[in-house]
């Protein structure tokens, strides 16, 4: 059974950080292309950072340059670290394979980004 844990969310101002992180079970990270997801109230998900199976990192326009994906493979863990945080940012966070599999959805984590 595939778990997916998302973590390191919560209330931070804008121009503030965060470190969000996935802990997979029943899955090998490094055997997927796997991303981020974020989805907020009245809107699609959308893809916000991709990792490749082959370790190629990809960025919506929105976060590029502010984003950062990254895995640790010895610990079956992703990561996205997040700067420059936005109130448009603002949604609950997931991680999962590319593409989604609703199967492995986890809870999600809230990032609010507000003063």
């Amino acid at each position: 059974q595939v778990q997916l844990v998302e973590s390191g969310g919560g209330l931070v101002q804008p121009g503030g950080s965060l470190r969000l992180s996935c802990a997979a079970s029943g899955i090998i990270f490094s055997n997927y292309s796997m991303g981020w997801y974020r989805q907020a109230p009245g809107k699609q998900r959308e893809l916000v950072a991709a990792f490749t199976s082959g370790g190629i990192t990809n960025y919506a326009d929105s976060v590029k340059g502010r984003f950062t994906i990254s895995r640790d493979n010895a610990k079956n863990t992703a990561y996205l670290q997040m700067n420059s945080l936005k109130p448009e940012d603002t949604a609950v966070y997931y991680c999962n394979t590319i593409p989604w599999r609703n199967a492995y959805r986890g809870q999600g984590t809230q990032v609010t980004v507000a003063s």
